[in-house]
């Protein structure tokens, strides 16, 4: 596969999203990844990246392949996907607010119970 501007660009900021990542505890790192592409980056981004991380020597952090398996796919049911704000909707008066993903501000790292 030929590596454009555009790829090489998608891959250095799946890589700078799982750096950051790195420094949060071990057990947010995968979901913390997922969340923040699902939430951030839009369906064609996510298409292009499915095509790429196939690809064994496309040069993502093994967090980012990692995080793959909870990245919703265009197209697909998200079942598996994390950080989309169905799941907080429930608990939302109405679905609407913070809790639902409206927020665009909404922190990316995943809340963790001690």
């Amino acid at each position: 596969m030929s590596e454009t501007g555009t790829d090489a660009k998608l891959v250095r900021m799946a890589n700078q999203i799982a750096t950051f990542f790195l420094s949060q505890p071990e057990e947010v790192r995968v979901e913390g990844v997922a969340t923040h592409i699902n939430k951030f980056w839009e369906a064609r981004m996510r298409r292009r990246f499915f095509e790429l991380v196939a690809v064994p020597d496309a040069g993502f952090l093994p967090l980012v392949v990692e995080a793959a398996g909870r990245i919703k796919r265009p197209g697909e049911t998200d079942a598996t996907a994390v950080g989309l704000g169905h799941d907080a909707a429930d608990s939302a008066p109405g679905g609407k607010g913070v809790a639902s993903g409206e927020s665009l501000s909404e922190p990316s790292i995943p809340e963790t119970t001690p």
